[in-house]
Parts: structure tokens; sequence; C-alpha cells
């Protein structure tokens, strides 16, 4: 999923790796019946809470025009509300990330790993009282299918007949995704993925019906104004009785010094980011930490020269990272962040004009051009981001020598990712964070073929070792064929990495129980709670 806007946040606590448990790899062979293990957690092992103490939930993130269509959302902030509004045959562990039981009660994975068969619950219903069954679930994956731009989609291509559908190829009814009653759900797989079952918690991969009114989650969506949202409690929801919040309300705000202020005087319970950490009274309500993503520039390969690798490559060896990953907490020399068990893949860091000069020269040779023939290169950013005026001017600066001049290419589009795919811009910089914790959830990104492809880049190497490494079923071989497959796409030129992402909340955990750390900065709004806390607000308070 994409990560806000670029902003600047005063950031003034110590970077936490928080990554215990996250990235271990999991055994998918059957996922057990655990019905009431999907119930919330702090529900069975907590008998303290009080009913009678829970109340609105107020949140403030960054200023957003909210998608809420989880087909065709991609924001992060996005993701965490969709996550309280609809949900699929799994949902996100609050403390690990691992696939919950949701819809589903239970999966059984073939001998050969090509089918699994989803077991439905029978008390599911939509927030209008109509019932969630296998059918369902299969309308709402046909309906993703064939949502056009829907980004997600192609994670579903291991699913046979899917890619095929998507391109309207065959019908609906040669897809291996296959209702046999109301609670038997069968999905036919072209090969074994070991991923599925987390990819499956996402929530483009949700259940919703063609009303844009209709939940299948936690929540529903109350009312909706310029600047705030309000969920309230769905009370048809299959597992309501341990939903202990009324309501949710999530305000945009950019006003760093009043949310601040707001977070201090209790008006506000949780901030993602829109906050001066120095600021906050309870320096323990900060939480600082490394998270499952990626902030990366990358060459759209459609306009000559620029779809040439060695051309490409001419320009990464001249980047100036230093420059490029100055104040940075976690800089990435990387595309994926280097998982449990995953193979190390040399990085790049070294920044040699002169080998780059000498790069350039011979490119040109071997196109046909003149040595001195001035190249042309497109960066689009919008008119508010600092952070993209900040690279663009880098870039023009490091690649003068080379012969190549860096124009700028301005878009007022609010949704920057959006605008990419009619864009006729060179290069563009995305911030990332992997919706699963695997390599795939990067190395899709680039995979021929996949919905979430924007940079139009081919390469048959890459597309050979995803399909291998997609066949396998021995953990420490997938891995290497991955790591080889991210080998080859730092290799062509395609990216460069820049940092590892951070995220930034300040939530107070002795008042507001279950909210965890995690990976990828999603707190699943079903399992939020208050306790019994005595807030102590001081007399005098900082603005």
């Amino acid at each position: 999923m994409l990560k806000n806007k670029f902003k600047k946040v005063l950031l003034t606590t110590f970077l936490t790796m928080a990554f215990a448990g996250v990235f271990a790899e999991e055994d998918t062979d059957a996922l057990k019946d655990d019905t009431e293990q999907t119930k919330t957690e702090e529900t069975n092992k907590d008998s303290s809470i009080k009913n009678d103490i829970q109340r609105e939930l107020n949140i403030t993130v960054s200023s957003s025009n909210f998608n809420l269509n989880p087909h065709t959302a991609s924001y992060s902030i996005e993701a965490q509300i969709l996550d309280g509004l609809y949900e699929g045959l799994y949902s996100y562990d609050p403390r690990t990330l691992e696939p919950k039981n949701a819809l589903a009660t239970n999966c059984k994975i073939s001998r050969d790993r090509k089918r699994h068969t989803y077991e439905i619950r029978k008390d599911a219903k939509f927030s209008d009282g109509s019932p969630i069954n296998a059918f369902a679930v299969r309308s709402a994956w046909l309906m993703l299918l064939s949502t056009p731009n829907a980004p997600y989609a192609s994670f579903l291509d291991c699913v046979k007949g899917v890619k095929e559908f998507r391109n309207g190829k065959v019908s609906e009814d040669e897809v291996g995704i296959i209702a046999r009653n109301d609670t038997t759900l069968v999905l036919q797989l072209l090969y074994p993925a070991s991923h599925l079952n987390k990819i499956l918690c996402h929530h483009a991969f949700s259940v919703k019906t063609g009303s844009d009114n209709v939940f299948s989650g936690a929540f529903v969506l109350k009312e909706r104004a310029d600047n705030s949202i309000l969920l309230e409690k769905n009370q048809n929801y299959w597992d309501a009785d341990n939903v202990k919040l009324p309501s949710i309300r999530i305000t945009t705000s950019d006003e760093i010094t009043d949310n601040s202020w707001n977070y201090n005087t209790g008006k506000i319970d949780w901030i993602a980011s829109v906050f001066n950490a120095k600021k906050i009274l309870n320096p323990n309500a900060v939480h600082l930490s490394a998270i499952f993503g990626t902030e990366y520039v990358f060459f759209k390969c459609q306009n000559s020269p620029w779809d040439k690798a060695d051309f490409r490559n001419a320009l990464v060896t001249a980047a100036p990272w230093a420059a490029l990953r100055k104040n940075t907490f976690v800089k990435a020399t990387t595309l994926v962040y280097p998982l449990s068990g995953y193979p190390k893949v040399d990085g790049l860091s070294d920044t040699e004009t002169e080998d780059a000069v000498d790069m350039m020269k011979e490119a040109k040779i071997k196109a046909g051009m003149k040595e001195d023939e001035i190249l042309k290169i497109k960066f689009e950013m919008t008119a508010t981001s600092d952070r993209q005026k900040e690279f663009f001017d880098l870039l023009k600066e490091a690649w003068k020598p080379l012969g190549v001049e860096v124009e700028a290419e301005i878009t007022n589009d609010y949704r920057y990712v959006e605008s990419i795919p009619s864009s006729t811009a060179d290069l563009f910089i995305y911030s990332w964070i992997g919706d699963f914790a695997d390599p795939l959830a990067f190395l899709e990104l680039f995979k021929d073929g996949s919905t979430l492809n924007q940079t139009k880049w081919k390469n048959d190497e890459y597309n050979r070792l995803l399909a291998e490494a997609a066949e396998t079923t021995d953990a420490d071989a997938r891995n290497k064929l991955l790591s080889e497959a991210e080998r080859t796409l730092l290799d062509d030129g395609v990216v460069l990495p820049i940092r590892h992402s951070i995220s930034l909340n300040a939530v107070n955990t002795n008042a507001v129980g279950g909210w965890y750390t995690n990976a990828l900065d999603i707190h699943p709004l079903k399992y939020l709670y208050f306790k019994d806390y005595k807030y102590e607000i001081p007399n005098v308070v900082m603005k």
C-alpha cells in the first residue's frame, strides 16, 4: 500500500525496531478453526474491561481525500479505515499481522497445495442484515477483478483463470473461484502459493456488495464531511459482542501544533504522523518505529532512451546517494527490507560520476547518438512537496555532467500516484508499504502483467525467477529465487532505493487497549477499546 502524502514531521525520539515475530515464515498447510481465537484478544484475557467506560475514539490523520472503495483504494490511511468497514476471509492479528480467521473458520489445503477449501462461518451478515456466504465472497472477488485499475487484482493471478478474466479473455465460469454451497469456497490454484492467506487479509479482498452503504466489517460509515468521518459499530457484525467501541471519529488536520495541543488536552486519543513529538507531554505515548516499507525513485520505462537499461544505469551510477539519504533513519540500498531468511542482496550505494560519464558515452554510441547530445528526462512532482523538490534539485545537479537535463513536470492531482499511468514523465517517487511480510509484496510491483506495475518495465529473467519461486514449496529455495529477482531489478537500473519507512503515532496504550506497534502500521479497529485509566492533564499545556 502507498504511504500518505510526503510530509515534514518533527521527529525527536529515537528509532526503535519493532519487528519481533513479524517476519517469521508461516506454515499454511492447514489453518485450524480458531473461531474463539478470532474474538477480541483482550476481551478473553482481561476480564477487567469495562463496557460502561467505552466511548467514541477520536483519531487525527493527515489531510486526505479518502477513497473508501476497498477495490481501488491504495493509501495506508485508507487501509486503516477500510479495515474497520470491511472484512474478508482473514483479518490481521493486531500484534503479529498473521492471518486470523474472520469470515473463514477453516482452510484445508490439498496435498499438491493447488486447492484451498475455505469454510465460511454461518453467522456472518452484512450491515443490512443480508447473509454473507461463499457466493457473496465469490461475487465480491469477481467484482474486484472486473474493476478497471484495481491495483491489487493481480495478486489473485495464482488462481486459475483470474489473469485471463481480468483481461477479458474468459468468462467468470472459467475462473477457479468456486462457491460449492453457502459455507464452502474453493480456490483452484495454478501453482502453490504459500503467501495467499496472508494476502487475503488485505482490504482489497474483503467482501462487499454493489452498494457503498453496505458493510461487512465491525463498523459502518455513519457520516462523512470534508474533514471528518464517523464510524459506528455494526450491530449485525458476526463478532459484535466483542467490538467494544460504539463509534470512531477520524478527523483530518495538517496543523501540527494544534494537533499536539489537542492530544495533550485529551481531545484526541490517537494521532498518526501529524504532530510534534517534542511537545507531547507523555513521551511514552510517542511510538516511532521502522515498518516494512521503502521510499524509492523509479523510472517509467516508456520513453526513449530511458526505456534502455544502459542509459538508466548511467544515471543510477551518478546518483548522489549520500545527499538523497541524508537525515533518514533507515537508509535503503535495496528495495526489499531485509527479512528473516531472505538472502542478502548487494545494494546501490556508490556514486561514481566519472564511471557514469563513460557509461553514458557508450550508451549514446550504441544508440547511434552524438556524444555531446543533450538528453532530457522528466521528473513528475506536485507543486506542494518540499521533498520531491529536494530530490529534483539533487538529481538535476548530479546528472548535469552526463549531459542530462532534468525537467520538472508538475501535477496538481491530489492523488499523485493515480496520475502515473497516464503521465508522460520518466521519473517518479514512491513510498510503498508491503501489504504482507514477504518479498513478493514488493516484487509484484515490477512483474509483467501486474496491476501494480507502474514502471512498464518488462524483463524475461525477472518474470522467470518469480514464476519459479511461485512453483517451489521450499522456503529457502523460494527466498533465494526472489532475492535473485530483486538483484535483476536493481541491475537493470529501474529503481533508486532511498530509505525504509517509519511510522510515527501518538497514542497512550495505557488508556487505549488493542493497539500495538507492528511492521505495517495497521491497527485493526475492531480490537481497540478504552482501559480504565485516569488521565492527568497538567495545569500548563505547551502549545
